[in-house]
């Protein structure tokens, strides 16, 4: 006689099936074993095991056929079973359902039915109808438990209420290290900071010591709000109570030092897993791999792809991904593919975010036919692209300016079963309005409103920001009326763009009315929108209007910057009033906080040196290099300028030869001044050895590089110079006689310029 068949056996062979429909297969086969019948714990098992997998349909099966073969009274462990498996899934509407059914089928919840319930409706977001649950609990005489206590602190500080759960942990019973680090998290997330560690403290204090998975929890949340230094404050402070961090611990703090860029501390970090006893897995050194990409250490990051496999772990797609994509945002294609081929060869497969990778890297390295061969290779070997591999190949063909192709690969999108999105337009869009085509594009919104894809904020201010460069403002202000008849709000950045297009027109009216609509209809202007309109006002000689809108931007919270004070500084100068432009650029570090740059000073320079008050100027340009504003080329532009235009040559000529010795290429109109200069003074030495300068610094035209005999170059580069100079009207004909008299001068060429 063999032995009886025990529900114990079945639900053993049940939770160790991996595969959900064959345990069902296995569960429904033993009802016909003679004297066998189910219970309510091989019920449960199953259930279990269905709801785990998300086999849910087969589950409601499964407890129908409970409610008909086991007391209805004792069935909640298997309902709440069914509740949390929906709330694993998301599915939160259907765990509802198995709640509010339990009364029906005469089954009372009790406190465990309550908690799963509410636990699930806080975890997803629902806190109102969690807080609904629970005075239905207190209704029904149901009494709180801890767990409900921690339900309803953890509601608390997820909806960023620290202090309240602070009070209901005051009032629980007995409060215990869940609920006490709970509450420490939510005083960290909504950045109580102080209030924080003093609670922690508090606990510490009261004997209460989180397990690891509690701790955790608490360092997860730390170390999402980039608090990884506080985290390790905490981790030392439960290590003295014996607490002992486990792996998924450091692979937490591990993520966080690589959000912050602390990739040293995290290398580190990972060594010290070792140190404590512990081996690193895959997600360790993944995490790793993952930072040092993203801060382009990719090099870094193959070392340790090496480490991870000499250390007997299997490099997954997530690896791969991360260091092909590392290579290609750093340009270096080769090795991306070079870590492919090898990946492929060991069993992986490419996915979407590779060819996404592969194909954004080569358009950026300007290669778009390999790109598009990449994609083809792709297709060839089974990939299905999704609506993301179709926008970055279409994005980098538009960024190439190959409209046409993109436009193309849009069209054949449909043949592969994938429909183009909005984003899809707007890259096509974008593209053809970087090639002055905004017509073209205007018709292709048409074309996506036909096919169901509505226009967004985006679309449109690309449309807008078109038509304003190309200063068709009538057009832009009609997309801006369309944007409103089509439900789109235009935002700040519609607003800026077309009062830009307005201030470029020099259309200050019309600013001014575009400017009042913005107010009118509830969009805030921000501190680009009122530079513009202070540019605008100057452009218009309304500069003491501009000063006003100063007053106006503090009041309104908003702090003027270099771009702000420039404006008006350049403002006053043209009108003519450079001491009121002096007085306003040495206000701004003392009374605006605003620090010069060269642009500043460039403007307030360029101001003295055309009213040829150079002192002034030579004071400046003094001043701005010991307050590390570099000169750069048009500083030296505007001084050379204000010397010639004074006749101190001497100067004028030191300042260009400094220039050149910066590295800067002067213009040939700078040139050509100084030039002019010493020749009306008889300085044929030095003017000529400016032209030897010119040539060794390459500042020659195109004809003289097609001179391959170098003697012959020698020779007809400084005349060809010259020549070049008078055609360009730079030099006068008189420099020009003295000059090309004195390139071919034998004894001047021995005195020239050292080069």
């Amino acid at each position: 006689m063999g032995r009886a068949l025990l529900p114990k056996h079945v639900a053993a062979v049940v939770k160790a099936q991996k595969d959900p429909l064959k345990a069902l297969e296995m569960f429904n086969s033993v009802k016909n074993e003679d004297g066998f019948k189910h219970t309510l714990f091989t019920y449960k098992c199953l259930v279990q095991k269905l709801g785990l997998h998300g086999e849910f349909e087969e589950m409601e099966k499964v407890l129908s056929e409970i409610r008909e073969n086991v007391d209805n009274t004792l069935l909640e462990g298997v309902y709440v079973e069914a509740m949390r498996n929906y709330g694993r899934k998301g599915k939160v509407q259907e765990a509802v359902d198995v709640f509010e059914r339990m009364d029906l089928y005469n089954c009372e919840p009790s406190i465990h039915s309550y908690n799963a319930i509410m636990n699930i409706l806080v975890e997803y977001g629902y806190f109102n109808q969690a807080h609904k649950v629970y005075m239905r609990m207190r209704d029904n005489r149901v009494e709180s438990d801890v767990y409900t206590y921690t339900i309803r602190i953890k509601s608390f500080c997820k909806t960023r209420r620290p202090h309240a759960a602070l009070r209901l942990l005051r009032n629980m019973p007995y409060p215990n290290a869940v609920a006490y680090c709970t509450v420490v998290a939510g005083f960290y997330d909504s950045d109580h900071e102080a209030q924080a560690r003093e609670l922690f403290d508090e606990m510490l204090a009261q004997c209460l010591c989180p397990d690891v998975t509690t701790f955790n929890k608490l360092v997860h949340t730390l170390c999402k709000k980039g608090l990884v230094l506080e985290s390790e404050k905490l981790l030392n402070k439960v290590l003295k109570r014996g607490v002992s961090p486990n792996l998924f611990t450091f692979n937490i703090l591990i993520q966080g030092l690589c959000r912050e860029g602390a990739l040293a501390r995290a290398v580190w970090l990972l060594y010290s897993v070792l140190r404590e006893g512990l081996s690193p897995d895959v997600v360790t050194y993944n995490t790793v791999i993952c930072g040092l990409c993203r801060n382009s250490r990719v090099v870094e990051a193959e070392e340790f792809l090496h480490k991870m496999v000499n250390d007997g772990f299997e490099p997954d797609g997530f690896t791969y991904n991360s260091i092909i994509d590392g290579y290609c945002k750093k340009g270096m294609v080769q090795d991306a593919n070079r870590i492919l081929k090898d990946a492929v060869f060991k069993g992986f497969k490419p996915d979407e975010y590779t060819y996404c990778s592969l194909i954004n890297g080569l358009c950026q390295d300007g290669e778009p036919d390999h790109a598009m061969a990449v994609f083809k290779d792709g297709l060839g070997k089974g990939l299905r692209p999704s609506i993301i591999v179709y926008n970055t190949l279409i994005k980098g063909l538009c960024q190439q300016g190959l409209i046409l192709p993109a436009l193309q690969l849009m069209n054949e999108m449909a043949e592969n079963g994938c429909h183009p999105n909005i984003w899809t337009y707007n890259l096509v869009i974008n593209g053809l309005c970087k090639m002055s085509c905004v017509s073209d594009a205007n018709h292709l919104i048409d074309d996506a409103i036909a096919k169901g894809c509505l226009p967004d904020i985006f679309t449109y201010n690309t449309l807008i920001d078109g038509y304003c460069r190309q200063l068709k403002l009538d057009s832009a202000i009609k997309i801006v009326n369309r944007m409103w008849s089509q439900g789109v709000t235009p935002d700040v950045i519609t607003y800026n763009t077309l009062l830009n297009g307005l201030c470029k027109a020099a259309k200050s009216e019309e600013v001014t009315e575009i400017f009042k609509a913005m107010v009118e209809k509830g969009c805030t202007p921000n501190l680009i929108t009122y530079n513009i309109i202070s540019e605008s006002l100057c452009k218009a000689k309304k500069v003491n209007e501009a000063v006003d809108l100063l007053g106006k931007m503090k009041n309104k919270g908003l702090k003027p910057d270099v771009v702000s004070l420039g404006t008006l500084i350049t403002g006053f100068c043209k009108i003519g009033d450079v001491d009121g432009a002096y007085q306003l650029f040495r206000m701004m570090e003392k009374q605006y906080d605003v620090c010069h740059t060269t642009a500043t000073y460039n403007i307030i320079i360029s101001a003295f040196s055309e009213q040829l008050n150079m002192n002034m100027a030579v004071r400046l340009f003094s001043k701005m290099k010991k307050n590390g504003c570099d000169p750069d080329n048009y500083t030296y532009r505007v001084m050379i300028d204000g010397f010639c235009k004074m006749g101190n040559v001497t100067h004028g000529y030191n300042f260009l030869l400094e220039n050149i010795e910066k590295g800067f290429i002067p213009s040939l109109t700078t040139f050509g001044r100084v030039l002019n200069c010493l020749c009306v003074e008889h300085k044929v030495h030095e003017a000529v050895g400016i032209i030897h300068l010119m040539v060794q610094k390459g500042i020659v035209p195109e004809i003289v590089n097609t001179i391959f005999e170098a003697d012959k170059k020698v020779v007809a580069a400084p005349k060809i110079v010259v020549e070049n100079l008078l055609k360009g009207g730079h030099i006068t004909y008189h420099a020009y006689e003295i000059l090309y008299d004195g390139v071919r001068d034998k004894k001047i060429l021995k005195k020239r310029l050292p080069m």
